[in-house]
């Protein structure tokens, strides 16, 4: 027979463990470090993996936030070459995020974070963001700026020159 306190130690570690299924409040609310990146990913190549393992290695759990075709033509003033949907597709078959999902089409792109809540947002080394004004606005979030991995070679924009 057990005692009281054992039995509220089991059921507290049988609790939490059930918490922890993906899909949860308490998988998504902490328990685990979330790190978010984004991009837009067209011509995915060796550069896009390199910057994909760079930030999940800041947590536990990666999500990655590939930009919508409007969005892209909006901040680059083209559109990519892959549709939003086959982009996704590329990084999801890479298998290095857990979690790939398609930005807003609506309002501020950096409305997303509000629902993803991630502790870390890891940005690549040609993205043209503020770290200072991310993290004006969102003070809780580490804002980490990623190494290149030979831009000379793997860059989306010399692959597009080629076409």
């Amino acid at each position: 027979m057990l005692s009281g306190h054992q039995r509220s130690r089991i059921q507290t570690e049988t609790l939490r463990s059930d918490l922890l299924l993906p899909g949860s409040f308490w998988y998504y609310s902490g328990m685990k470090k979330r790190v978010v990146c984004a991009g837009t990913f067209d011509y995915l190549h060796p550069g896009h993996l390199d910057f994909l393992r760079q930030a999940k290695s800041f947590g536990d759990e990666l999500v990655v936030i590939v930009a919508r075709d409007e969005t892209v033509r909006r901040i680059k003033g083209f559109l990519p070459t892959h549709p939003d949907v086959e982009r996704k597709r590329g990084i999801e078959a890479s298998g290095i995020p857990d979690m790939v999902v398609l930005g807003n089409t609506e309002g501020d792109i950096f409305d997303i974070l509000t629902e993803l809540k991630p502790e870390v947002l890891a940005l690549g080394y040609d993205q043209r963001v503020s770290e200072e004004a991310i993290s004006a606005r969102f003070p809780a979030l580490r804002v980490v700026r990623l190494a290149p991995y030979m831009p000379e070679k793997y860059k989306s924009s010399l692959f597009r020159a080629r076409e």
